[in-house]
């Protein structure tokens, strides 16, 4: 058997190399050796097949019950909390553009006058809207 530093040595390694690699990070993202975009492009047939093989193995499930609930609420309770706020805040202008054009779908559809609680003839403005939605997302 190969002789290796103890896990806590390396863990401890990663951390503390990874914890100063954000300037690495962002020229890396800056500095592409190749279009993010064209290389995702290029590697579709490849993801398709590696995800058909994924779903036959079961994978998904294998690893959502290999990780459990307790590390789930661990890592979203700490790094998820302390993310989501600056994350929604950097995606204000992205949210705008991606949810602009569907907006304008719920603003352009004709509501029929609501009716009291409970009558059939307001859930058709629930099926107008949704309809409207579903038409404008697949060119429909």
């Amino acid at each position: 058997m190969p002789a290796i530093k103890s896990m806590q040595v390396i863990a401890d390694k990663w951390a503390a190399r990874a914890a100063v690699a954000s300037g690495d990070y962002a020229t890396g993202v800056k500095t592409p050796k190749k279009s993010w975009s064209q290389a995702t492009t290029d590697a579709s047939e490849a993801q398709a097949a590696g995800a058909q093989a994924a779903i036959s193995a079961g994978s998904f499930s294998k690893g959502v019950q290999k990780a459990g609930d307790a590390k789930w609420s661990r890592k979203a309770a700490s790094v998820g909390a302390q993310r989501f706020g600056p994350g929604v805040a950097a995606a204000k202008a992205d949210y705008q553009a991606g949810f602009g054009p569907y907006a304008a779908v719920i603003q352009g559809v004709t509501l029929a006058p609501r009716g009291a609680r409970g009558d059939p003839r307001n859930y058709d403005n629930v099926r107008a809207i949704g309809e409207a939605l579903h038409n404008a997302k697949t060119g429909t």
